[in-house]
C-alpha cells in the first residue's frame, strides 16, 4: 500500500487538546505580564504530552520567548542533575562564545563541573572555589536560574523539562527550587511526567508543589472515540474514508492513546489492513492484531520488574481475556488465595493490570494483553483456553448460562469445535436480540467456522442470522452474500420457510440500493407465502410489498396491501405485526397526501412498538413522527393547537438515542436526517448543520442510497433557510440524482 506512516503526525497535537493548548497560551500571556508560572503536564505514556509542549513552545518562540528544554532519560535515573545538563548542552550547542552575557558566563563557569565540554567557552574565567556539598548544591541551584535568565533574547523565558518520572532526587530538588523562584521572574516552567509511573521521589516533589501552591496541573486524558476517528482521518487523508467499524476496533485496542494509534497504523499499513481508497478496509472479524514493536518493548520492560510466578499468572490472565475473574483464575492456577493475591498486587504495581472490583481485574491496555498473549506459542494458548473451558463447565455447572460469553470465546480459541458451535450460536442469537449486531456478527462467524471445521454443510439459518446483523450495521455487500448463501442452501434442501425468509430479507436489503431488484424479491416472497398457505408470512410479505409500492408513489396499491396485512395480524392477535403494519399504513397515508391521518397512525404505531419493546420499530416511527410534527404552517392547524415547541425535536432525539443503543446504523442515519429538518424548523441552524453532516457521513459510509438522498434533502432545506440558494440547489440536485439511480420515486 503506497502510504508512508514514518513521519511524525501533527494531528494528535490539536485533536482533543484544544482546551489544554488554549490554557497554556493564556499562561504565556500572563508571563508576558510579569507573572511567572509553573505548569505540570501529566498523563500516561504516549498520551501526547511532548507534542502538546512542542506546540506551546512554538507559540512561545513566536512571541519572542527564548526557550530551554531538558529531558530526563530512563538510563539517567541515578545521574544527578541529568535534566539540567541536557538543558545546558542543548541550549549551548553551536552558540558562539562572544554571545554570552557576563552574568551567563559566570553561571556557566559555576556549572562547568557538570558540563566540562563548555570550559573552552570560558577562557580567562577562574574556576569557582570548592565548597561543602550542601553549599555547592545551593550554588548550582542559583547558577541554573542565572544561566536561564542571563541568556540573550526577551526577558520572558520558557523552560521545559520532560519525563520527570525518570529524574533523580537531586534534580527534583533543583526543579522545586526553580518553581519557588518562578513567581519573582518572568518564567514559564513546564514539567511533564507519566501519571502511571510515579515513584517515591516524584510523589514527594508533587506533594511539595501542592503544599506550596506552586503549580497548576494539566492531566491529559485519552482521545475520545470521535477524536480517534478525526485523528485517523487526518492521518490517512481525505482519500481514505474511515469506517466506523475500523475506528471502533482501533479505539478498543488503543484506548484512545495517540501514540498507540500511530503505532497500530504502522503495523496495519505493513500488513495491508488499512482502509483503501473510498473506505474499503479489511474484514475486522477474525483479525488478530499484532502489538507494535514499540508497545511490546514498553510492556516487556515492565514485565521484567515482576517475579517469575507473577509472570505466569499474567500469561494465564492474557489467555483469559481483557478482563478476568479473580476466583476463576486462582482456581485454574491452583494457588492459595494469599499467594495469588500477592502476584496480582505485583502486576498492579507494575502498571500491567488494574483492579475493577474485588473479583474483577483488567489489563491496563488492550495492547498490553495482546503483547503477553503473543509471547505464548499457539499450542500453549490452545491448551490454556481448553483448561479454562473445562474449569468453567466444572465449577459453574449450575450457572453455565451466566458464563456463556467466556465459554463461547474459549471453546472457539481452543479449537473445541463441537462445543464452540452451540455456544457461539446461542451468543449470537442473544446479541442480535439485545441490539448488539457487531457482537452478533463475531459470534455467528465463529459458529460458521466451527461448522466448517466439523465438515458440515453451511447452515442457512446461521448465514441468514449473520446477514441480518450485517444489515443492521449497514454492511450491504456482506449482508447480501449471507442472504444469497442462505437462500441457495434453503432451495437446495427444499426448505420453503427458509427460502421465504431469504427472499424477504433480500427484498428488504435491496431497498437501500435498487428498488426494481427489491420489488422482484418481494413479489417472489409474497407468491411463495401464498403457495405455502402461511397467513403470518403472507401478512409480512404484503407489508413489505406494500411499502415498496408506497415508495414508488403508488399509495392506493400500498394501502390496499397494508389493510390486507392488518386484517390478518388482527385476526392472529399479533401485536408486533399490527404495530409494524400501522407504521407502514402511516407512510402510505402520508405519501397519499393525508398528513393528519399519517400522524394519527404513527402515534398509534409508536404506542404499540413501545409497549412491545420493539426498539428498532420505535426508532423508525419516532423519527418520521418527529418530522411530521416539525414546526410548519401545516402543523399549526392540527388538532391540539399550537406548535408544542420541541416535541418534534424530542421525538427525533429519542429515535437517534435508540438507534445508537442498538447499533442500527441505517436507523441512525435516518434519525439524523429527520432531526436536521426539525432543528432547522426551530431555528437551531448550527446544531442542524452538524447533525446533517453526521447523518450524511453515515449514509455515505453504509452506502444507503435512500437515506443518502434524504440527508441531502435535509441539507438542501437547511441551506434554503440560511438563504444560501447555491448550496441548497446543489444538495437538492444531488438528492434527486441519487433517488433516480436507486429507482425510488
Amino acid at each position: 500500500m503506497a502510504l508512508s506512516l514514518e513521519k511524525s503526525y501533527v494531528c494528535p497535537v490539536v485533536i482533543g487538546r484544544d482546551g489544554e493548548i488554549a490554557l497554556l497560551e493564556r499562561v504565556l500571556e500572563q508571563v508576558r505580564g510579569g507573572h511567572g508560572q509553573t505548569v505540570l503536564v501529566a498523563g500516561e505514556a504516549g498520551i501526547g504530552k511532548s507534542r502538546l509542549v512542542a506546540t506551546v513552545r512554538a507559540h512561545a518562540e513566536g512571541l519572542g520567548f527564548p526557550s530551554f528544554q531538558g529531558q530526563c532519560f530512563e538510563a539517567d535515573a541515578a545521574y544527578p542533575y541529568a535534566p539540567l545538563v541536557d538543558l545546558v548542552r542543548t541550549h549551548m550547542a553551536g552558540q558562539p562564545s562572544d554571545a554570552l552575557a557576563s552574568d551567563s558566563s559566570l553561571a556557566i563557569s559555576e556549572l562547568r563541573g557538570l558540563v566540562p565540554e563548555l570550559a573552552g567557552s570560558l577562557a580567562g574565567l577562574a574556576s569557582p572555589i570548592p565548597l561543602e556539598p550542601e553549599q555547592e548544591k545551593q550554588r548550582l541551584f542559583h547558577a541554573a536560574i542565572r544561566f536561564i535568565l542571563g541568556q540573550p533574547g526577551g526577558k520572558e523565558k520558557l523552560v521545559v523539562v520532560e519525563d520527570l518520572h525518570w529524574s533523580d532526587d537531586t534534580s527534583l530538588e533543583l526543579l522545586l527550587f526553580l518553581a519557588r523562584q518562578v513567581h519573582a521572574n518572568p518564567l514559564l516552567l513546564v514539567l511533564t511526567y507519566r501519571s502511571d509511573e510515579i515513584g517515591p521521589g516524584l510523589r514527594h516533589f508533587l506533594a511539595e508543589l501542592d503544599r506550596g501552591r506552586l503549580a497548576r496541573e494539566l492531566v491529559l486524558t485519552p482521545l475520545t472515540r470521535a477524536e480517534t476517528g478525526a485523528m485517523l482521518q487526518a492521518t490517512l487523508g481525505s482519500g481514505r474514508h474511515v469506517r466506523a467499524g475500523f475506528r471502533d476496533t482501533l479505539f478498543a485496542l488503543t484506548d484512545g492513546n495517540p501514540f498507540f494509534v500511530e503505532e497500530m497504523l504502522k503495523v496495519l499499513a505493513n500488513s495491508g489492513n488499512l482502509p483503501g481508497e473510498g473506505g474499503v478496509d479489511s474484514d475486522p472479524h477474525g483479525y488478530e492484531p499484532i502489538a507494535p514493536r514499540s508497545v511490546q518493548d514498553a510492556v516487556l520492560r515492565r514485565l521484567v520488574r515482576v517475579s517469575a510466578p507473577a509472570q505466569k499468572v499474567l500469561a494465564l490472565a492474557a489467555v483469559a481475556g481483557p478482563r478476568f475473574d479473580f476466583s476463576l483464575l486462582r482456581t485454574i492456577a491452583g494457588q492459595s488465595e494469599g499467594a495469588f493475591l500477592r502476584h496480582i498486587k505485583e502486576l498492579v504495581a507494575a502498571q500491567l493490570v488494574v483492579e475493577e472490583s474485588a473479583e474483577r481485574f483488567a489489563f491496563r491496555h488492550a495492547l498490553t494483553r495482546q503483547t503477553i498473549y503473543g509471547q505464548l506459542l499457539r499450542r500453549e494458548r490452545e491448551a490454556l483456553h481448553r483448561t479454562i473451558v473445562e474449569t468453567i463447565e466444572r465449577v459453574y455447572a449450575e450457572a453455565a448460562d451466566a458464563h456463556l460469553p467466556d465459554l463461547a470465546y474459549h471453546a472457539y480459541a481452543a479449537g473445541l469445535w463441537e462445543k464452540a458451535l452451540p455456544y457461539a450460536r446461542r451468543m449470537g442469537d442473544q446479541a442480535l436480540a439485545l441490539g448488539a449486531p457487531r457482537s452478533a456478527i463475531e459470534q455467528f462467524t465463529r459458529a460458521i467456522e466451527a461448522s466448517r471445521q466439523l465438515g458440515r454443510a453451511p447452515d442457512p439459518v446461521l448465514r441468514r442470522a449473520r446477514g441480518q446483523a450485517y444489515e443492521v450495521r449497514g454492511e450491504f455487500e456482506r449482508a447480501r452474500d449471507d442472504y444469497e448463501a442462505a437462500l441457495e442452501a434453503a432451495r437446495a434442501v427444499g426448505d420453503q420457510g427458509a427460502e421465504w425468509q431469504g427472499l424477504l430479507g433480500l427484498g428488504f436489503l435491496w431497498l437501500a440500493r435498487d428498488y426494481e431488484r427489491a420489488g422482484d424479491f418481494l413479489r417472489q416472497a409474497c407468491e411463495l407465502a401464498r403457495r405455502m398457505d402461511d397467513r403470518q408470512r403472507l401478512a409480512h410479505s404484503l407489508n413489505r410489498l406494500g411499502n415498496w409500492y408506497g415508495n414508488m408513489e403508488r399509495p392506493h396499491q400500498a394501502l390496499d396491501l397494508h389493510r390486507q396485512a392488518l386484517a390478518i395480524f388482527r385476526d392472529l392477535a399479533n401485536q408486533a405485526g399490527i404495530a409494524e403494519t400501522l407504521d407502514l399504513v402511516a407512510v402510505a397515508t402520508y405519501v397519499g397526501g393525508d398528513r393528519r391521518g399519517a400522524i394519527a397512525h404513527f402515534e398509534e404505531a409508536a404506542a404499540l412498538s413501545r409497549a412491545s419493546g420493539d426498539r428498532r420499530a420505535l426508532a423508525s416511527v419516532l423519527a418520521t413522527l418527529g418530522h411530521l410534527r416539525s414546526a410548519s404552517a401545516a402543523f399549526e392547524t392540527l388538532p391540539g393547537g399550537g406548535r408544542r415547541a420541541g416535541q418534534a425535536v424530542g421525538a427525533c432525539e429519542e429515535a437517534l438515542t435508540i438507534a445508537r443503543q442498538i447499533d442500527w446504523r441505517p436507523g441512525e442515519a435516518y434519525a439524523l436526517a429527520q432531526l436536521t429538518i426539525c432543528l432547522s424548523a426551530e431555528g437551531e441552524f448550527g446544531r442542524a448543520l452538524a447533525t446533517a453532516q453526521e447523518g450524511l457521513e453515515i449514509a455515505t459510509e453504509i452506502e444507503h442510497r435512500e437515506w443518502l438522498a434524504i440527508a441531502h434533502v435535509g441539507l438542501g432545506k437547511l441551506f434554503m433557510d440560511l438563504l444560501a440558494p447555491i448550496a441548497a440547489r446543489w444538495h437538492c440536485e444531488r438528492a434527486h440524482t441519487i433517488a433516480r439511480e436507486a429507482g425510488t420515486r
